[in-house]
């Protein structure tokens, strides 16, 4: 099958207009990082610990790794998997795909093989991009057995640490991008291979509501429009120095504006390995760091740490962006005074529509709406359970379309009729009011979705698994409010045998070979006698969530 077999595209009408008006402008992503090539030559783009690229470094590095490509068989329209942590790699390695018109998928460090496995067949994917090892995982080990029983997956790129012995058919992904010469055929490239504007640039990842994530198709046309009007909202410039501490295949870091933004305007992306306070803040401190982006679990950690260890020179940060889930005001109202920097909330996800509060608006705007749609092009209904529009300051829920949100989930037709109106209206599963400034307030989400330090995680799909387990009779899993994280995972489970008990440690232990992401570990296990039903059989989770609230208090 060919890769755009299984994209939903605008319908024409709506290309037409979004071409005339200037949204699409035809270029690649590629395109815009030699634009700044051109322009900022000297300047560094990329620092990564010791590492600083300059943009004709960096150009120079991609041109190259994008002939390797070429020369290992590689070819537009071709897929892979990339699950690198924050690194000069990832960058170089995303530009070289893009400069041929292979399609990435943004997997992320915490994926397993469970969810890279399904990633790998759902796009057909011919590479697959892996550290040897991160945070005690054996990436290579998981990246092996994952070949052995992926048809169609072909190589293995490791970021070898040096730490490992090499598969003898993994690919050093270092060695592959600084070894040799630095003779690329650019003409070649330059006729026989690049993408059109209008094909799939990227895949991003979903917070999923059912099962694993799906797959968001994104083109060159609109995430370029998605970086170059976020630049413009958020006041990018050359000078704009952005850290990286979320994990930079997220949506929020690489194009909101992020790194993909900060190149398109010259300025410099550092790469942070982690948001641990300390190092977070010592970095920002050492590079000059002048925006970043968090989740609001993460922006607690900081105020609470700078405020017992007001030791960092925190001078050159101008705004943190904080968005991935909706900031208590009593949190927002603290970063000004605490850090020294203007707080943006930024309210959006990977399907597309974006927004921000502006840097200018009124404290209370800032600390108590999730902001505007960025684009005069973005469409916003919000509606009441039968589809009819809410009267203003009433919440309903959000729908959306644009010159930038998707018209469907690449190859998932029945869920696409479910997520989509008949005229292509997204339904986002937020539920929202808009006050009078036509600001957006989250309220929550339609969906039965736990929204863990900005990672979204599927109940449903955990239930599964818990029910793979021999002693679960029943299982329900819910959120329940967590101070640091937002919200946490509750496992609730009635035993077939009560004689044989189960723990939290030992729940977790059964975990681990389900070969998932760690984030999505119960964290809460309440064993009951039974479940409540609803009238019509179904477990009632609202009032399962409002025992388990009470019993707490």
């Amino acid at each position: 099958m060919k890769l755009q077999d299984g994209f939903v595209g605008w319908p024409e009408l709506f290309a037409a207009k979004y071409r005339s008006e200037g949204c699409w402008n035809g270029g690649t992503l590629y395109a815009y990082l030699r634009d700044s090539q051109a322009r900022f030559p000297d300047t560094t783009a990329i620092v990564d610990d010791t590492v600083r690229l300059s943009y004709t470094e960096l150009l120079k590095l991609v041109d190259r790794l994008a002939q390797r490509l070429y020369e290992k068989g590689f070819r537009p329209q071709d897929t892979v998997v990339i699950q690198l942590p924050n690194c000069w790699e990832l960058v170089v390695f995303l530009f070289a795909c893009l400069r041929l018109g292979v399609v990435p998928v943004m997997a992320l460090p915490g994926h397993r093989a469970f969810e890279i496995g399904y990633f790998i067949n759902h796009v057909e994917a011919k590479g697959l991009a892996i550290p040897d090892t991160l945070r005690s995982f054996d990436h290579l080990g998981m990246g092996i057995e994952l070949k052995g029983r992926c048809p169609t997956l072909s190589t293995l790129f490791v970021l070898n640490s040096g730490q490992s012995e090499l598969d003898s058919e993994a690919t050093d992904l270092d060695q592959l991008i600084l070894a040799g010469d630095d003779i690329v055929d650019r003409q070649k490239l330059t006729i026989d291979l690049g993408p059109s504007s209008n094909e799939i640039a990227l895949f991003l990842l979903s917070g999923g509501t059912t099962g694993v994530p799906k797959l968001i198709p994104r083109t060159h046309d609109d995430y370029g429009y998605n970086f170059r009007i976020s630049s413009q909202r958020c006041r990018f410039s050359a000078n704009t120095v952005y850290g990286t501490f979320l994990p930079a295949s997220h949506n929020f870091p690489l194009a909101c504006p992020g790194i993909l933004g900060t190149l398109h305007l010259g300025g410099t992306v550092v790469m942070g390995l982690s948001p641990e306070p300390s190092y977070a803040l010592s970095l920002i401190e050492k590079e000059g760091i002048t925006v970043t982006a968090v989740v609001p679990a993460i922006a607690q950690k900081w105020l609470e740490h700078f405020s017992s260890n007001p030791k960092y020179d925190l001078s050159s940060l101008q705004v943190l962006q904080v968005g991935g889930a909706r900031m208590a005001p009593e949190l927002a109202f603290k970063v000004g005074p605490v850090l020294g920097c203007k707080l943006q909330q930024v309210f959006g996800m990977a399907e597309g529509l974006l927004n921000y509060t502006d840097l200018d608006d009124p404290e209370e705007t800032i600390c108590e709406t999730q902001g505007r749609p960025m684009s005069p092009f973005d469409e916003i209904r919000i509606v009441d359970e039968q589809g009819a529009e809410v009267p203003e300051g009433e919440m309903g829920q959000l729908l959306t379309r644009g010159p930038y949100t998707l018209r469907g989930y690449y190859r998932a037709p029945e869920h696409n009729q479910k997520a989509f109106t008949d005229d292509g209206w997204y339904r986002t599963g937020d539920v929202v009011r808009r006050d009078s400034s036509g600001s957006l307030v989250v309220l929550g989400r339609t969906k039965d979705l736990i929204n863990r330090a900005g990672e979204k995680i599927s109940a449903e799909e955990i239930e599964n698994l818990l029910y793979r387990i021999s002693n679960v009779e029943h299982a329900a899993v819910v959120s329940l409010p967590d101070a640091q994280k937002g919200e946490l995972v509750c496992a609730v489970i009635v035993l077939k045998d009560k004689s044989k008990s189960i723990t939290l440690d030992s729940l977790r232990s059964e975990f681990d070979r389900f070969e998932i992401a760690g984030y999505k570990y119960p964290e809460r296990l309440e064993l009951v006698d039974e479940l409540p039903l609803t009238n019509v059989g179904k477990i009632d989770k609202a009032k399962l969530k409002s025992d388990l609230l009470s019993s707490s208090n």
